[in-house]
């Protein structure tokens, strides 16, 4: 592939995965509403089973001949994502949102960490280099500012209990779903890996159900609402797109760019509910933007010395 033509790749995939950090951090208000009358886990279970319907129908041509490797790739990815967001919502059900926030930002760190072990970089993938590593904790150091009350680090570092253990977990998981895409892009069609990964992860919600208590639903506007916004868009399309972004971006900048999610929780948050940021968490917010800045523009300049 010519090298303008995978800058211009390169350039919508980022593009693209920003728009889909928008829509996740969107839903917020309308996941936090529903909640009300359905469980967390049967919902996370609803918009999967709902989001794979739907792209199984879109998508029935290209799901034709499946092979091994194809289902193999589908299989691991809906396992991390489906545990990713069980554990989180389990997670969150036991601790503050704040230390859930905090704990499950550690995905940014995670995703360049791991990228470190050669055996689970993607083939012909970049080792992580010193902007990569300076962007992610600056990224996680703006989370944290962002998301966490002033005078609060003590706290959250002073022990973990259940829920922060399972929040772990959660950012783990999220971690492998993203470093798996890395993987699977290149031997895999975006449209077979969106599809297969939601069915697989919808699977896995199954399984795990009963570990979440007796479900509770009620059909009301606010599930109605939710579950439509969250499976077509959340998950059905955002999740495609991800999939094929990653054919052309590094999972470490996936990470960064996952990290404005909770920015643009606060701005919806402040044109629908009036909440406005303080001092704190603009800082952080600021900090968020510098870390992609120094994984994105870094290397660019270095390259650019070398010449």
């Amino acid at each position: 592939m010519p090298t303008t033509s995978k800058r211009s790749h390169a350039l919508t995939a980022h593009l693209l995965l920003i728009a889909v950090t928008f829509v996740w951090g969107t839903t917020f208000p309308l996941v936090k509403s529903a909640l009300r009358d359905v469980s967390p886990l049967l919902f996370n279970l609803l918009r999967m089973v709902l989001a794979f319907a739907i792209l199984a129908g879109l998508n029935a041509r290209s799901l034709r001949g499946l092979s091994r490797s194809d289902l193999r790739f589908g299989a691991i990815a809906g396992l991390f994502l489906g545990l990713g967001y069980q554990f989180q919502t389990a997670g969150l059900a036991r601790t503050s949102a704040s230390k859930s926030a905090f704990i499950t930002g550690l995905v940014v760190v995670f995703v360049p960490l791991l990228s470190a072990i050669p055996l689970v970089r993607a083939a012909g993938a970049a080792k992580p280099g010193i902007y990569a590593f300076a962007g992610a904790l600056a990224a996680f150091a703006g989370l944290v500012l962002l998301t966490t009350p002033s005078g609060s680090g003590a706290a959250l570092l002073s022990g973990l209990g259940v829920g922060e253990w399972l929040t772990l977990c959660c950012a783990m998981g999220f971690a492998a779903h993203m470093l798996t895409l890395s993987r699977a892009a290149p031997n895999v069609s975006a449209r077979r890996l969106g599809t297969l990964q939601i069915g697989f992860a919808a699977l896995v919600m199954l399984v795990t159900l009963p570990l979440g208590g007796h479900p509770v639903f009620h059909l009301t506007w606010r599930v109605g609402i939710a579950l439509a916004v969250t499976a077509v868009f959340a998950t059905a399309a955002a999740f495609t797109i991800q999939s094929w972004a990653q054919q052309h971006i590094p999972a470490s900048h996936a990470a960064l760019i996952l990290t404005l999610e909770p920015v643009f929780a606060w701005l919806t948050s402040l044109l629908l509910l009036h909440e406005r940021l303080g001092t704190r968490a603009l800082c952080g917010a600021a900090l968020i933007l510098a870390g992609i800045l120094a994984a994105e523009a870094g290397p660019t300049l270095r390259q650019s010395r070398v010449s």
